[in-house]
């Protein structure tokens, strides 16, 4: 069996190479497909890697086949810039999904195709708590887009020409690697920068409730929404995966607790109020239930993201 990752040289995408690499999950190819060609996470010879554009015509007929057997699905653009650049983000965010979802209905309807979708769907008047049942109303083109996908994901699964499953992230930190054009960058480089002996900038307000997940804990539910009979989800298949909610002074607070006062010092707060539209009107508190009860897992305490970050990512 053939598994596919879109976004294959992304962070996420190679995390998560590494962890099928010792799953459960059985195949004998797993192609990493990306814009850019993507590295070679792990030296296992049934990993190969891809320079392929999935936004243009065809191209996703070029990688799935009858043998396909699940499609991770992380490739994207990133908030601020799906926003900055409207074009590309409707050639990546929602293009790529539709090709995907059409090469899946033409080679075979049982193909698993996992979407990797955003809390940023959300916007608008929300309740203190969201759920499933909350209405969509995003408040930028990047959430948009995701919603656009997730009722894609939602209908072609409906008609029965694939098995997809929608996972809604919460915002992943902490992240390695450096800063990009997501809303959300800051959340991971006000841990990550000062660990490293560099300044990091705040754009929002210390007040401000964030709904996270560590890195790992993504990874494993991403594996667990894979294996889960589609049935287990019922008539909708999309799910909020379970997150902890926390203000950026908690998150603050807990730097200076395991790092010492000299990191903490390193960040600064400077108000970006493009960004804080964005961020702001995410859920900072969403109701793990109906996750938990489809066997996702959930972090604990903030302060354990920030030891995973310190024990895998500097390694």
């Amino acid at each position: 069996m053939q598994l596919i990752i879109t976004g294959g040289a992304g962070f996420l995408g190679q995390r998560l190479a590494k962890a099928l690499v010792s799953s459960s999950i059985p195949f004998d190819e797993l192609s990493l497909i990306d814009v850019v060609l993507p590295p070679k996470p792990i030296d296992d010879a049934r990993i190969s890697c891809q320079q392929l554009d999935l936004a243009e015509e065809g191209a996703a007929e070029k990688i799935i086949s009858i043998r396909t057997g699940i499609v991770f699905h992380l490739a994207a653009i990133v908030s601020s810039h799906a926003e900055k650049d409207f074009d590309l983000g409707l050639k990546v965010n929602l293009d790529i999904t539709r090709h995907l979802l059409e090469a899946c209905r033409r080679q075979n309807p049982a193909i698993r195709l996992i979407f990797s979708s955003s809390l940023a769907v959300y916007g608008g008047q929300l309740p203190a708590i969201v759920d499933e049942s909350v209405a969509v109303k995003p408040q930028s083109s990047y959430g948009a887009q995701k919603a656009i996908g997730e009722l894609l994901v939602n209908d072609y699964t409906r008609k029965g020409f694939v098995d997809g499953r929608v996972l809604r992230l919460p915002t992943i930190c902490v992240r390695p690697g450096r800063p990009n054009q997501a809303a959300s960058s800051f959340v991971s480089s006000i841990i990550r920068e000062p660990i490293q002996g560099e300044e990091a900038i705040c754009p929002v307000a210390p007040e401000l409730p964030l709904w996270l997940s560590s890195p790992n804990t993504v990874i494993q539910n991403i594996l667990t929404g894979a294996i889960l009979d589609g049935k287990t989800f019922g008539e909708w298949r999309t799910v909020n995966l379970p997150g902890i909610s926390v203000t950026v002074q908690h998150m603050l607070d807990s730097l200076e607790r395991i790092a010492g006062k000299e990191a903490l010092d390193r960040v600064q707060f400077r108000p970006d109020p493009a960004i804080n539209a964005i961020v702001s009107s995410w859920p900072g508190l969403a109701d793990n239930t109906r996750a938990l009860g489809l066997g996702f897992q959930v972090d604990q305490h903030f302060d354990d993201f920030i030891r995973q970050f310190m024990g895998y990512d500097r390694a």
